[in-house]
């Protein structure tokens, strides 16, 4: 292990992580740095989905919480696993995810550790890239998401394990699938091999998860720990 954080203090660590900022993309249409969005405490930061009932001036609906480590960790060739609870509520869409620092998207890619709808009994693993999401020459493209069983209101953890010719997805140690280089496909195919920084955000709403049930809020989404290992 050569990264982590378990979450031990009182704050958040400011040489690890920062608030990420609102964005008029789907997922960070209510990112917030407000405080009732953010707990750190007990040994787990807490992200929230909420009413927007702390921020008069905000026009935003809902306010959710969201961090990463863009500007300050980069991850590259190793394991990251983080260990996670979240509650259940209709239209609760919260993940963890890598995004490249400098190339844009998706023809940097995008590696999704986590993804999870609703009250789900399972979450998503994916990846994105040019070539999976705008690639239209190439039939039959290789298996780009996955999916496992979860825990429901347990915790449960999540992992992947980045190379150069492959990304290989886990739940609770479970193996969950494999994406690989696969040179016949071109450089577009395989854009993973380059360092990566880390998203963990809770969202709300949107196309794929679809409406809110603002009775359901607030919404709870804990982190245990995120850990980043390298080979010996």
């Amino acid at each position: 292990m050569v990264w982590q954080d378990e979450f031990n203090g009182q704050k958040l660590s400011g040489t690890r992580w920062k608030k990420i900022p609102r964005q008029r993309i789907e997922w960070s249409k209510y990112m917030s740095d407000a405080d009732a969005c953010y707990h750190v405490g007990g040994g787990k930061l807490t992200l929230r989905g909420i009413v927007n009932n702390v921020l008069p001036e905000d026009t935003a609906r809902y306010l959710t919480g969201g961090v990463t480590t863009s500007g300050l960790k980069l991850f590259g060739e190793g394991r990251i696993e983080i260990r996670l609870k979240m509650d259940n509520a209709t239209g609760a869409w919260p993940a963890a995810w890598l995004l490249p620092q400098f190339d844009p998207w998706p023809e940097g890619g995008e590696v999704d550790i986590m993804e999870r709808l609703n009250g789900d009994d399972f979450a998503y693993q994916t990846v994105h890239s040019w070539f999976t999401e705008r690639d239209r020459t190439v039939k039959n493209k290789p298996k780009s998401g996955f999916k496992g069983p979860i825990n429901v209101g347990q915790y449960n953890t999540y992992g992947v394990e980045l190379y150069k010719d492959s990304l290989c997805y886990f739940i609770n140690g479970n193996y969950t699938g494999t994406y690989r280089r696969q040179k016949e496909y071109g450089t577009n195919q395989y854009p993973f091999d380059r360092p990566m920084y880390l998203l963990i955000d809770m969202q709300l709403g949107g196309s794929w998860v679809g409406k809110v049930n603002p009775k359901e809020l607030p919404y709870e989404y804990k982190i245990d720990y995120v850990r980043f290992y390298k080979k010996k």
